[in-house]
Order: structure tokens, then C-alpha cells, then sequence
């Protein structure tokens, strides 16, 4: 993924290194330590982006972006803050992946929907295209959900995130992260309820 990723980390010794200790590290420029982060939390964070924009340059830039603030800068990071560095790089994803979007507010790059192989049995393939479709849809209303709402759920459904922990990297309370996720949830069930509705039209009168 670009020069971030250039360096391959060797040793399991460095691999084994607490995250505090090789920002110690990085912060006196030791290019090594920050190989090892970085291949710690490259494909993480790949995940996250792509997740969040739903397009593979976008979600690879913001990775490198948000590792090249890390290398950069890396005093940015305050652990005696007592957050966690993971965290902090998921903000830094998620605000990155923010602005993006918001860039874009509007487009929507859907993922591109194949059925594999050759289905004989018109009835299985029917359903599995049935099932596709379904699948898009899902995909189009999360990427039209806001901004934050979005990232609320990549991180808590997603990427496995607590609560607390997604509470913090989006800056807000808990009670402010569950108000995020409730609204997401009752937009994607809307949306999809009308896309079933229209598919029963569509089977009705197609």
C-alpha cells in the first residue's frame, strides 16, 4: 500500500512491543518502530476506510494519510491523555473518511454485484439475484446515511468496536453514540422496507 508499507518489520520481538513503547520510538524518528505499527494497523484501518467511503483509492489514501500524520507528527498522539493509540487512529481515520465524504456528498460508487457460475435452476437464481439486489440496496443506504451516523455504525457493527471506545473516537457520550445508532438503524429499516415494497410491485406488475 504505497510507501507506508514499504518497510517489513522482522523481528518478533519489535512485533511483540506495546504500542506506547514504539511511539517512544517514533518519536525519535526510528523508522523501523513506525514499520511496525504500521504493519499492525494497516489492514485494520483499510477495513475501516473502505467501510466508511466504500471505495478502495479512497480508503487507501485515507490510511496512508492518517499514517503519514502519525510519522509526521507524531507528538499529536498523547498517551497520557489515556487514549488508547488505536482509538486515536480511528479518529483520525474517521475524520479523514469525514471530510471525504462530505466532499463527495451526494455520489455513491456502488460495489459491483456478480453471480457466480451458471445457475440451471431458474428458481435459485432468481432468488440469488433477489438476493444481490437486497445486498446493494444495503450497501447504497449505508453509504447515504450522514456522515457520522455512517462511522458510528462501520465502528460498532462493523469493526467489532465498544460503545465507550466509538464514543471517543467520534467525540461524543455514550448516550450520543446509541442516538447516532438508533437513527442509522431506523433509516436503513426504512429503506429497505420501500425497496421491498417496490420489488413487490415490480414482481406483481413487472
Amino acid at each position: 500500500m504505497g510507501a507506508l508499507g514499504a518497510y517489513k518489520p522482522s523481528m518478533d520481538k519489535e512485533l511483540q512491543e506495546t504500542d506506547e513503547s514504539l511511539m517512544a520510538r517514533v518519536c525519535n524518528g526510528e523508522h523501523q518502530a513506525f514499520a511496525v505499527l504500521t504493519e499492525r494497523y494497516t489492514d485494520m484501518f483499510f477495513a475501516a476506510a473502505y467501510r466508511m467511503c466504500g471505495e478502495r483509492g479512497e480508503a487507501e489514501d485515507i490510511v496512508q494519510d492518517a499514517l503519514l500524520k502519525l510519522w509526521i507528527k507524531p507528538q499529536s498522539y498523547d498517551s497520557s491523555r489515556g487514549v488508547k493509540l488505536s482509538t486515536w487512529l480511528y479518529r483520525v481515520v474517521s475524520n479523514l473518511a469525514i471530510d471525504r465524504m462530505r466532499k463527495r456528498k451526494g455520489e455513491y460508487v456502488a460495489a459491483d454485484g456478480v453471480i457466480e457460475g451458471f445457475e440451471d435452476d431458474r428458481i435459485k437464481a432468481d432468488k440469488k439475484l433477489e438476493m444481490d439486489q437486497e445486498q446493494r440496496l444495503l450497501e447504497e443506504a449505508i453509504q447515504s446515511l450522514p456522515e457520522r451516523q455512517k462511522v458510528a455504525l462501520n465502528l460498532c457493527f462493523y469493526e467489532g468496536v465498544s460503545n465507550k471506545e466509538a464514543a471517543e473516537i467520534l467525540e461524543v457520550g455514550v448516550k450520543g453514540l446509541e442516538s447516532l445508532l438508533m437513527r442509522a438503524k431506523a433509516a436503513l429499516r426504512e429503506k429497505l422496507a420501500d425497496y421491498r415494497e417496490e420489488l413487490g410491485r415490480d414482481k406483481n406488475y413487472g
